[in-house]
């Protein structure tokens, strides 16, 4: 069960070779007269970070705090690469080659189609093409304010000195994550992680026909470079995550893939976002494959937000919400709370849904991470409405709040009030709606005896199941 964590105090430094994606839009309505090509009548274009600074402006779009070192030309590119980082958020600390022109590739799409990609380059691996003293002074100097580093080699040349970008990192046991580039990947020794393809992987290692000869030649990868984990992005088999704690395969989550342009600056980001905000490499990982699936089903190279990441791992929870027994449920809510994550609790008889209910288990659900809903069974809601009711069974009543989008779990209880489950459970939220008093809700003493907290919601006006019960009785029968 996967959650988003927020990454506002996540602090993360990009170094690496950054890029100009320049995209040119127009139709094709004939051939020209001299080649065999399509003539495009231009009537758009976009600009968009690439390369390294896509990989910052996918640590800034999820709202992690980005800062950039890189080198750019002194051209219009490259100012315009400066403009559109200060306007994303991402801190910019570039060089300027006066040598070198800034890294651009210009797409020309035609009807979502790329008919031609031109780049303009000069690699910044020759000696002179920047200031590389200066360039690694301003490195350590930014690594007081970091809490990961993300090494996005497209190998231009702007890590030529990446061996002491890493062990710098490194002495102040910052991770550093490499995006990886060539077949000489002695360079990258000591890295905590490292993210390469299977391509990329397989032009290291040699050929890959399992996933145990994937897991002999990641292990024995590992050991050769003397890095902490090795993370290989597999298209549509997912991604494989090789540490000392052992492997885990993610699969893929993209339902339609569109376009896979910077699908690695993202997951490299995501994976750097999650660390940096605390979580566990397992998880960075599962973020990581989200965002992945997400990129995926875009044009062009692309991000993600962090509601595209909350609705993708919604939906990726699958049969791990719903229906459930108490005995699961209780399982289920001592796991979540040894993670940290807040569940909140309410109940009802919920016999007609009506919008006053929506709004208030949106309310509720937007107290914590996780939300479940304690339903009256047939017996107790006739004892406390009366014999007509209810108008719905159980099994109807909770499938239809299982369909909620602010529900997780629905779970029955037979007695009169829900305090025996609410002290099975012990939330750390209980919710009531209406004119209670706090001290007056059932389950409420045993919630904040655990530490937990008890809050009333006021519920819409205008909407009672009660009163609809009332006016559809009123109402006079039509032919």
């Amino acid at each position: 069960m996967l959650t988003i964590p927020s990454f506002d105090n996540a602090r993360v430094l990009v170094v690496g070779d950054i890029m100009l994606d320049r995209y040119w839009y127009g139709d094709t309505g004939r051939i020209s007269p001299e080649a065999p090509v399509p003539v495009v009548r231009i009537a758009d274009e976009e600009r968009r970070l690439g390369g390294a600074a896509n990989v910052a402006l996918n640590l800034a779009r999820v709202g992690a705090n980005a800062r950039l070192i890189g080198v750019v030309g002194d051209d219009e590119p490259g100012e315009a690469t400066a403009a559109l980082l200060e306007r994303e958020g991402v801190a910019p600390d570039l060089l300027v080659s006066d040598s070198h022109p800034t890294i651009a590739k210009l797409r020309v799409m035609s009807r979502n189609q790329q008919l031609i990609r031109l780049d303009f380059e000069k690699s910044f691996a020759l000696e002179g093409a920047f200031a590389r003293d200066v360039f690694l002074e301003r490195y350590r100097a930014a690594l007081a304010d970091t809490d990961v580093v993300i090494c996005s080699d497209y190998g231009k040349g702007t890590l030529a000195d990446v061996e002491a970008i890493i062990g710098a990192a490194r002495e102040r046991d910052i991770p550093v994550l490499v995006d990886p580039k060539g077949s000489d990947w002695q360079r990258y020794r000591n890295a905590s992680l490292i993210t390469p393809n299977l391509h990329e992987f397989e032009a290291v290692t040699g050929e890959v026909t399992d996933n145990d000869s994937l897991a002999r030649h990641a292990d024995a990868l590992r050991q050769r470079l003397d890095v902490d984990s090795l993370l290989v992005t597999r298209s549509e088999k997912g991604m494989s995550l090789f540490s000392v704690a052992g492997q885990l395969h993610l699969p893929a989550q993209a339902q339609e893939v569109f376009d896979v342009t910077g699908a690695g600056d993202t997951v490299i980001a995501l994976l750097g976002a999650g660390l940096a905000a605390g979580l566990e490499l397992a998880d960075a990982a599962a973020i990581a494959n989200l965002g992945a699936g997400i990129v995926v089903a875009k044009l062009g190279t692309a991000t993600v937000t962090p509601a595209e990441l909350k609705r993708a791992a919604r939906n990726q929870r699958g049969s791990a919400v719903g229906l459930v027994d108490e005995d699961t449920l209780a399982g289920i809510v001592t796991d979540l709370r040894a993670r940290g994550e807040r569940v909140v609790m309410t109940n009802g008889c919920f016999d007609l849904l009506h919008p006053g209910h929506i709004a208030y288990l949106e309310a509720a659900r937007a107290l914590g991470d996780w939300l479940i809903v304690a339903v009256n069974d047939d017996a107790s809601v006739r004892r406390l409405k009366g014999a007509s009711r209810p108008l719905n069974d159980l099994e109807h009543r909770m499938q239809v709040l299982r369909g909620l989008a602010a529900v997780d779990w629905v779970v029955p209880f037979a007695e009169d009030t829900p305090e025996r489950v609410i002290c099975r459970l012990t939330p750390d939220v209980l919710v009531k709606g209406g004119d209670y008093a706090p001290d007056e809700i059932a389950g409420g003493d045993c919630v904040r005896a655990a530490g937990g907290e008890v809050r009333v919601l006021d519920f819409v006006d205008g909407y009672s199941t009660t009163a609809i019960i009332e006016r559809m009785n009123d109402a006079p029968d039509s032919d």
